[in-house]
């Protein structure tokens, strides 16, 4: 097992990932194995930036590139496991059938470098609730699931129900808590934000311990991701609680 940051929420801390060997070598201080995507503009990024992990004793679990096409080619051509299902737009104006028709495609075209797209179950996006994502994994069985705990919570879905009945397609887990700002709100970034793991205003709402269990009692062998979308401080102060709090448990 290795645990990441998905660092989404740093690059908005900071504005962006102005330097890559710098945030690999103070995550990896602070106790995580990497990133989750390499995100690279061509092959000669791509390969210039996995040989900065390699040389930092560092990993990452996917790439992703300007187009859907070039992110399936350089995943499989870095030898990683999964991409990002990325089939067109996925808001939540996109009719569900129509999003289903295009990921089919989008998984063959994986399954031709063997590697499978994962799907990243998100707040306002086409796939949010529990009802939406069962539907959907029933109609694309050759799709894996990138589980985010906090966003599946967040639209009021099981989480350790989603745990059980597709543990064998899981490709990676986003780990997230949550605080509650405006439980009135129907626009969800206004209802609530994503925070470090620990620090929720529920406790228990996002069942992020008894997932870490579940995962250490099935013998998980992949990527743990931890993701703040949102930092209110130095991003390294809560992703060091974060991972410490995964670790308490897991190991």
């Amino acid at each position: 097992m290795k645990y990441g940051v998905a660092d989404y929420g740093m690059n908005i801390w900071f504005g962006a990932n102005y330097d890559l060997e710098d945030r690999l070598l103070k995550l990896k201080e602070i106790g995580f194995d990497g990133i989750e995507r390499l995100e690279g503009t061509d092959a000669a990024e791509v390969m210039e930036k996995s040989a900065t992990f390699r040389k930092l004793g560092m990993d990452y679990a996917t790439v992703r590139m300007s187009d859907p096409s070039r992110s399936i080619w350089a995943t499989a051509a870095m030898g990683k496991k999964y991409t990002w299902l990325m089939p067109g737009p996925a808001r939540r104006d996109v009719g569900i059938d129509v999003f289903i028709r295009r990921s089919k495609a989008f998984c063959a075209a994986c399954a031709k470098y063997h590697i499978t797209a994962a799907l990243h179950n998100h707040l306002g996006t086409i796939i949010e609730s529990q009802e939406e994502l069962d539907y959907f994994m029933k109609e694309v069985p050759e799709a894996s699931l990138l589980l985010d705990i906090g966003h599946l919570a967040g639209a009021n879905g099981n989480v350790m129900k989603a745990l059980e009945q597709y543990y064998d397609r899981i490709a990676a887990i986003h780990f997230k808590d949550i605080v509650f700002m405006d439980e009135s709100s129907s626009v969800w970034t206004e209802r609530l934000r994503f925070c470090e793991l620990g620090a929720g205003s529920n406790p228990g709402f996002v069942p992020w311990q008894e997932t870490a269990q579940f995962l250490k009692d099935k013998k998980y062998g992949k990527w743990v991701l931890v993701e703040h979308d949102t930092h209110l401080r130095d991003p390294y102060i809560d992703l060091a609680q974060s991972v410490n709090n995964l670790k308490n448990i897991m190991e």
